[in-house]
């Protein structure tokens, strides 16, 4: 088993560079399943089985690529403080990775929300049996991302851009120790002995398998976040993380917080895989090119 480690690089010029492509592609990857995630954990009215879920959304075909654009556009600096803080800490503090997981909150909590309010303002939420108050569910509230931002700021101020951060702290603090470790321990794993750095097909197995695990075991806490943040597209019904956690668990049990599980393995694999390929694939090209510029 050979001693590999994921590349370093100096941050955060060069891990903006790195991480555009990498987050671009995992971006595009996973998001129509993100779509089907966060219908499936929010609406129970909404099928649990992914084939049925992407079925619903099937003849909206641009309805999986709803609110993807502010992801798209935040990735570069949002992945590259979660790799830029990971590539430190191993540097600096050993294997505490969860700081990856506390500093990517500031700037994924804001992004996440958008996206989710997006996602869900054309989901009818009639079915779902919550009272219809202006405006009627299942017509759109927010006319793109920069105006959904803009509305919830002037209605809800800087907290209600940062509604679930506390949540997604507490799924993604753990939730990054086993996504950095494990793709670590695979990589390391599955290369031969005497290698410098690991194949393409190791970090994208590598990547994938700990995309799986990592969204795997982060559902039932990115279910508390998901409502979390949907809430007020329509109508307000939790007071917080405690509230919402006892108002979902009384009105639909213990199995809610695994509501889309499946789902979130299956879309952790391609874009953690798209992710981790897209970042080492840059950083060996940048390597080669200051080789070559070097005298």
């Amino acid at each position: 088993m050979g001693g590999v480690r994921p590349a370093r690089v100096t941050w955060p010029l060069t891990g903006v560079t790195l991480c555009s492509p990498a987050g671009a592609a995992s971006v595009v990857v996973g998001h129509p399943l993100d779509t089907v995630k966060v219908k499936t954990k929010i609406n129970k009215a909404f099928p649990r089985w992914p084939p049925l879920s992407v079925a619903l959304l099937g003849p909206q075909v641009a309805g999986f690529f709803k609110g993807m654009a502010f992801p798209l556009a935040s990735i570069a600096v949002y992945s590259s403080v979660v790799f830029g803080v990971f590539s430190n800490a191993q540097r600096l503090l050993g294997e505490r990775r969860a700081l990856a997981g506390a500093v990517s909150v500031a700037i994924g909590t804001p992004v996440d929300l958008v996206k989710i309010r997006l996602q869900m303002q054309t989901q009818p939420l009639l079915q779902a049996n919550i009272p219809s108050t202006p405006p009627v569910p299942g017509f759109p509230v927010y006319r793109g991302p920069i105006h959904c931002f803009r509305t919830v700021l002037q209605k809800e101020g800087i907290t209600g851009i940062y509604r679930g951060a506390g949540a997604m702290l507490l799924r993604d603090v753990p939730g990054y120790c086993l996504y950095f470790i494990p793709y670590v321990f695979f990589c390391a794993w599955i290369t031969p002995d005497g290698c410098i750095s690991p194949s393409p097909s190791s970090v994208w197995l590598a990547g994938g398998v700990a995309g799986a695990i990592s969204w795997g075991t982060a559902t039932p806490m990115d279910v508390v976040k998901s409502r979390l943040q949907a809430d007020g597209v329509y109508v307000n019904r939790y007071k917080g993380i405690l509230d919402c956690i006892l108002q979902s668990y009384q009105s639909e049990g213990l199995k809610v917080f695994f509501r889309g599980i499946t789902v979130n393995a299956v879309r952790g694999f391609p874009m953690s895989s798209a992710m981790f390929l897209g970042y080492e694939l840059s950083l060996k090209a940048m390597k080669r090119d200051q080789t070559e510029a070097s005298p």
